[in-house]
């Protein structure tokens, strides 16, 4: 056999690891933080600053979520812990890059 995708049968989304991760990411803040983190590490507030309308509890959490999915790491600015993306987190950029571009030119829903 390939290496290719699986042949499609029924599962439930949390034992699918495409939906798993497609819930995760369809969250408000998710990749928003991603794309933001991608020019480098930043401190909690200036983050914040980044993604008006956000509280500092939930961008606490989704960063939490994000460093638990190995998204993220905690590096130090100065003495102060920062965000910053993991090897991880700049390869699902690569993949939210394409997404990007592909929806683009994707037929209006």
């Amino acid at each position: 056999m390939g290496s290719g995708p699986d042949v499609p049968r029924p599962v439930r989304p949390h034992a699918c690891p495409v939906e798993d991760w497609l819930a995760f990411l369809g969250h408000r803040w998710n990749a928003l933080i991603l794309w933001h983190l991608r020019a480098g590490p930043l401190r909690h507030g200036a983050l914040q600053a980044l993604l008006p309308g956000i509280t500092a509890k939930v961008l606490g959490e989704r960063l939490s979520a994000l460093e638990a999915r190995g998204l993220l790491v905690r590096p130090s600015l100065g003495g102060v812990a920062a965000y910053a993306l993991s090897a991880s987190g700049h390869g699902l950029l690569a993949v939210l890059d394409q997404l990007e571009e592909w929806a683009r030119y994707a037929p209006p829903a």
